[in-house]
């Protein structure tokens, strides 16, 4: 494990995370992201990952985030609809099939295990 640190998630500079156009329903979104920390043994992730407007599908690992700027609506199949923006903390269960309509670029804070 690394020496504790803190970051100001807004300034963390990202890099490109290519989307599989498999993915991508509507628009030209675009995802960047940075972990900044990771287990040893690679089953626990920290990290800032920013995407902007469009339709994605993704299939979630078991993740907790924190939205710290932009919207979205999150709809789980067969499950909730979650809106999300800035300050609001959510969790999604490893396995879900997601629908993400990005409503304004997002930046999140999240901890995934896998």
């Amino acid at each position: 494990m690394t020496d504790s640190f803190v970051l100001h998630i807004p300034d963390v500079e990202l890099e490109p995370e290519p989307l599989d156009p498999a993915q991508i329903v509507s628009g030209t979104p675009e995802v960047t992201g940075k972990v900044v920390w990771e287990s040893a043994d690679g089953r626990q992730i920290r990290g800032v990952w920013q995407i902007t407007p469009g339709v994605v599908t993704d299939t979630e690992a078991d993740e907790l985030f924190v939205v710290i700027s932009g919207s979205a609506t999150i709809e789980v199949e067969g499950g909730s609809t979650l809106r999300v923006g800035p300050g609001d903390l959510a969790v999604l269960r490893a396995g879900d099939r997601t629908t993400w309509t990005v409503h304004e670029t997002l930046r999140k804070a999240y901890a995934i295990n896998l």
